[in-house]
């Protein structure tokens, strides 16, 4: 990664600060925004922002992204994705995702229904899965804990190995930060997890197709 890693013998640890998210309705109780810039090998690609409100005991978590890959200035790859999602005591209630994958449009959603988990739009159209599910909910460190996660954007409820790595120094924001490192292996889904010692989540690298390392850095 253009991880900027730093030895574990630096001396000094510095707060970081996660930017405040923009005003909210009265109705809705702002609890947190990361904005991170995507980059494809060292090339910057793209942004992807993630936003958490509240609304009485309901969390409601949108996530925006759009990444352009050009060579020679013409564009090789396009990919735009937007997903709500609603929350509640770390339970899935429902979400719903939009995806333009080069040109592929896909949308899934799902919601819960009664002792069952229900997604629509995708292969797995109207399975029903367990009635308390988790998504990967990078902003919650309590996903490494589950051993299926859904993929909101397949639609997929996938087997996950969490393994956690030893503690490192991540460079953020320009400055070093104590971070623990978790590795996130899947169907079709290989990445690296960064968080602070307050659980923050810092930072985030996957493998993709052909080897190349996209990796999420907050701006």
């Amino acid at each position: 990664m253009r991880r900027k890693l730093i030895s574990l013998t630096m001396v000094g640890l510095f707060v970081l600060t996660i930017a405040m998210p923009a005003p909210a309705p009265a109705s809705e109780a702002a609890l947190d925004r990361w904005d991170f810039d995507v980059f494809l090998n060292d090339k910057k690609v793209g942004k992807h922002s993630y936003e958490i409100t509240r609304s009485g005991d309901t969390e409601q978590v949108r996530s925006v992204a759009d990444f352009e890959y050009r060579i020679l200035f013409i564009p090789a790859y396009r990919y735009e994705h937007s997903n709500s999602e609603q929350w509640s005591n770390d339970c899935l209630l429902g979400f719903e995702a939009k995806t333009n994958a080069n040109g592929k449009y896909t949308q899934v959603s799902g919601r819960q229904d009664g002792d069952y988990f229900t997604v629509q739009g995708s292969d797995r159209s109207n399975e029903q899965l367990p009635e308390c599910i988790m998504s990967f909910a990078y902003w919650n460190p309590d996903f490494l804990d589950q051993s299926r996660l859904l993929n909101p954007q397949t639609g997929e409820y996938v087997d996950v190995t969490v393994e956690r790595l030893p503690e490192e120094m991540l460079e953020v924001r320009g400055q070093p930060v104590a971070a623990t490192r978790f590795r996130v292996t899947a169907y079709g889904v290989d990445l690296m997890l960064w968080y602070s010692s307050d659980n923050r989540w810092l930072a985030l690298e996957s493998i993709a197709k052909g080897g190349h390392v996209i990796r999420y850095e907050l701006s």
